[in-house]
């Protein structure tokens, strides 16, 4: 007996659908290509067209939008980082024009310093000033020059515009000097004018005076006073400062005389160890502060009347204006007269 088996199974529906619309398709590709411009299918194409252009034109900006806020984002991004270069940058202009500063106002110093070591043909270590005293009892200063440096105890420091003080101490790499201001201090000195001696002391309110001076010996304002070496305690001919007020008249054994430093001895940032000097030093000068005659009223006022009227000096107070730049450090030893 035969078998006949017969498929009769209908074919996939996805397959007759692409020949449908295959057909379909090729059939309007027919009629769109023999119809003219105004056939039914233009007239359907033109309308989708016109529908979709609205869409189209406002799909338009929205990208340029994007495009925009893309760009601006990266440039802030680039900015920023700009800005934070340039910030930079400036920190380091600022801090370096603050370096050349300091450089410039140290040349200056030392330059001054050189002058004075050259007039006189000193010879001896320059310190930088690395510690100061802060009370009226001691008055003192601390370079970073010692015994290394060939410092020893006794010897004068000289300043920029004149004798400051002594060394008092020392150790391998530093030294304690003891200024003029100083209440215990006593330096022999010599009016370069008269050639008038006596000694030069420092006090509790920073001035400095001239003591042991004949009472016969005329005193005026601005007269130079220079260190005498009697005693052996200071290199002789070196500059202390001028005569800023004469309290009293020549003749009167209770006269006071008021001696300004030439310079600001609180502004000192570096000092001369003077291991020796010219042996004519006495005898050579140097620029001095110039004071005027009743200049010092103005500075720290006080008690009146005390000048001599004949020499018109200081009649207005106590405190002395040149004086006003006294020293500022402290320290122990007896005095070197």
């Amino acid at each position: 007996m035969a078998l006949n088996f017969q498929n009769n199974s209908p074919a996939p529906v996805g397959r007759v659908s692409l020949i449908i619309a295959l057909v379909v398709a090729l059939g309007l590709v027919g009629i769109y290509a023999a119809e003219g411009p105004d056939g039914p299918l233009h007239k359907v194409q033109a309308a989708v067209a016109g529908i979709a252009a609205p869409v189209q034109s406002l799909g338009t900006p929205v990208g340029q939008a994007t495009e925009g806020a893309a760009e601006a984002v990266a440039d802030a991004g680039a900015a920023e980082e700009t800005l934070s270069a340039l910030k930079e940058q400036n920190a380091q202009l600022a801090q370096l024009a603050v370096q050349g500063e300091e450089y410039r106002l140290a040349a200056q110093r030392l330059e001054a310093l050189l002058g004075m070591r050259d007039v006189y043909e000193i010879e001896g270590p320059v310190g930088r000033v690395i510690g100061r005293s802060t009370d009226a009892w001691n008055q003192d200063i601390t370079l970073d020059v010692g015994s290394n440096q060939g410092v020893e105890s006794g010897l004068t420091v000289m300043g920029a515009t004149g004798v400051i003080g002594q060394v008092i101490s020392v150790s391998p790499n530093s030294c304690r000097v003891r200024l003029l201001s100083d209440p215990q201090s006593g330096a022999a000195a010599i009016v370069q004018s008269s050639r008038a001696e006596g000694i030069v002391r420092g006090s509790l309110d920073g001035l400095l005076y001239l003591e042991n001076i004949g009472a016969d010996v005329n005193i005026q304002v601005g007269d130079v006073v220079l260190t005498s070496g009697l005693g052996g305690s200071y290199t002789p001919g070196l500059l202390i400062g001028t005569v800023a007020r004469v309290e009293g008249s020549a003749g009167n054994d209770s006269r006071r005389i008021v001696v300004a430093p030439n310079g600001q001895v609180s502004l000192l940032e570096e000092a001369t160890v003077v291991f020796s000097a010219a042996s004519d030093a006495v005898d050579r000068s140097v620029p001095v502060v110039a004071v005027e005659d009743g200049q010092d009223g103005d500075s720290e006022g006080g008690e009146g009347g005390e000048g001599d009227s004949a020499q018109g000096n200081g009649s207005s107070g106590e405190g002395s204006g040149a004086a006003s730049g006294r020293g500022d450090g402290a320290s122990d030893e007896g005095e070197g007269n």
